[in-house]
């Protein structure tokens, strides 16, 4: 096979307490096509050589020369998985033109590496709601500025259907938010209380997830680890995650890093878009939209 295209779903990630570890795949895309033959002066951008290296490596596969599109309908730094859906998508058609010497389960960990968390390359991969069991240890600088990876990471993953009642309302900002500046705004430590009860929020958010039982998600969305902080740099997230409640929305939260904020109601999500969008008193747009079960996959 010469040429492969692959469509990866957007994610939002951290549901509010589920720092790192939550996700659920949406039905937004970016769409990836690798082509084998390309020539040596071919320019690749950054994401896609650092995903081609990563793969050739570990699949002890020959590098070979190739070109690539993407079709882009994710926002960029907006916390919608953008990045990962590239890398993800690079690394699957890569495989897809070297004889798929990698498992899916394989591709996941290596798109988590390159991403440093798990969060967004697990719905994007597989689809749905996902809890991400285990972490990527953040990249350190050597003295020569190259980033070192903790290659005994333990990554799994569970996977859950999403159900087609419930809607996922964005609220999209002209703002980017690089996910490294909005790691930088983190405190090092936070209470025990805050700790305990971030636990018992992300743990009545998976239960409801899992048991399709989502009238269960009102007041689980509360987050103490990394959203108060991150409203530094997003001064409306307040008032938008309230503006969507108010409105009907089961609950609202920080997607990823931002600046999108999402909403996830089973019902009046046209309302809550645009209570949303007034609340913000900022440039932006409303996507309503649902999870993909799906996952990224080839096309033909």
């Amino acid at each position: 096979m010469q040429q492969i295209t692959v469509r990866v779903p957007a994610s939002t990630s951290n549901l509010g307490p589920g720092f790192d570890c939550l996700g659920v795949a949406l039905r937004i895309y970016n769409t990836v096509t690798a082509a084998r033959g390309a020539s040596c002066e071919h320019f690749q951008p950054p994401i896609v050589s650092e995903a081609a290296d990563r793969f050739f490596k570990h699949a002890r596969r020959r590098a070979f020369s190739f070109s690539s599109s993407i079709a882009e309908q994710i926002p960029r730094s907006r916390g919608l998985g953008s990045s990962a859906t590239i890398r993800l998508g690079m690394l699957l058609a890569l495989n897809g033109l070297s004889g798929n010497p990698l498992d899916r389960l394989t591709i996941f960990r290596l798109c988590a590496e390159l991403e440093e968390h798990p969060d967004n390359a697990a719905p994007a991969i597989f689809g749905g709601f996902i809890v991400a069991v285990g972490s990527v240890r953040r990249a350190d600088r050597t003295k020569r500025g190259v980033p070192t990876i903790n290659r005994n990471a333990r990554l799994a993953v569970q996977r859950f259907a999403v159900s087609p009642r419930l809607y996922f309302v964005l609220f999209v900002p002209e703002i980017e938010i690089r996910t490294s500046r909005a790691r930088n705004v983190l405190p090092s430590k936070i209470s025990h209380a805050a700790a305990v009860e971030n636990c018992a929020n992300a743990c009545a958010l998976t239960a409801a997830f899992v048991s399709q039982d989502y009238q269960k998600l009102r007041g689980v969305f509360a987050d103490h680890l990394h959203q108060p902080f991150r409203a530094k740099l997003i001064p409306f997230l307040p008032r938008v995650v309230a503006a969507a409640e108010k409105a009907g929305a089961l609950g609202a939260f920080l997607s990823g890093s931002g600046s999108t904020i999402a909403a996830v109601t089973l019902h009046s999500s046209k309302k809550i878009a645009a209570a949303m969008a007034r609340a913000a008193k900022t440039p932006g747009r409303t996507i309503i939209t649902q999870a993909d079960n799906l996952g990224a996959q080839f096309q033909i």
